[in-house]
């Protein structure tokens, strides 16, 4: 085994023992004269530690991602674009008041157009403002009926969110909004859902990406998108 290997285990054995915040001094290295060659190694290669605690990160999200299991990526009714069967799919995590969500709506088409095989799926996650929660449940109203992506556009196309761009919203998508009293509990316990989701995987904000079993935050550029898409593609 080559000493970056074992600087690495050095590294990612003392993070997950101690936690992130630790010296050299404490890291799980070997003892004996293998122990200071990699702490010697670490010393002239301080690269190494934010390379494990990267690999750290990514296996400790893997591990969330994978107990929340399947529901992550079942869309809820036409809640979806891209391909239907899919052979990756992006989860983004987004509300309706966030303008780097919107922004990444022309991103969101090409990712699809340039890729037959992704299915992206959309998951409510209202929690800038109250009027985030109203086009929640009107967004999901609109993925029962399925009409989903054109409600999706119109609304963000529509401004600031208020109870008349959600209306204006619904009527440009052909979304039938009488029946919302009675399917409000149902959209709420989707929310809701989605928000425990959120917890699990300590995602802070939006929007915010699964793919594979990784965990992304913020608006992103194009190639990282894809660069995170082709890893989870090629396991």
């Amino acid at each position: 085994m080559s000493i970056r290997t074992w600087a690495a285990i050095a590294v990612i054995g003392g993070l997950a023992g101690g936690g992130a915040a630790i010296g050299l001094q404490h890291l799980a290295a070997p003892q004996g004269p293998s122990g200071d060659a990699v702490r010697a190694y670490l010393l002239d290669h301080p690269e190494v530690i934010p390379e494990a605690m990267q690999r750290l990160q990514d296996r400790e999200q893997g591990k969330a991602v994978a107990a929340i299991g399947g529901d992550l990526t079942k869309p809820y009714g036409s809640a979806f674009s891209g391909n239907p069967q899919g052979d990756v799919t992006l989860v983004e995590f987004y509300d309706y008041n966030c303008g780097y969500c919107r922004a990444s709506l022309p991103l969101l088409k090409q990712l699809t157009q340039a890729d037959p095989k992704l299915r992206i799926v959309y998951r409510e996650l209202p929690i800038l403002a109250p009027s985030s929660k109203a086009a929640a449940r009107a967004s999901l109203l609109a993925a029962a009926q399925g009409r989903f992506q054109a409600f999706h556009d119109a609304l963000y196309a529509g401004g600031p969110v208020s109870d008349a761009t959600i209306t204006a919203a619904a009527a440009t998508a052909g979304v039938d909004m009488s029946g919302m009293a009675a399917f409000q509990p149902q959209a709420d316990t989707e929310i809701a859902r989605n928000m425990e989701a959120a917890g699990r995987l300590g995602l802070t904000g939006t929007p915010s990406w699964i793919v594979g079993r990784r965990i992304l935050s913020g608006a992103l550029p194009l190639e990282q998108l894809q660069k995170a898409i082709a890893d989870a593609r090629n396991g």
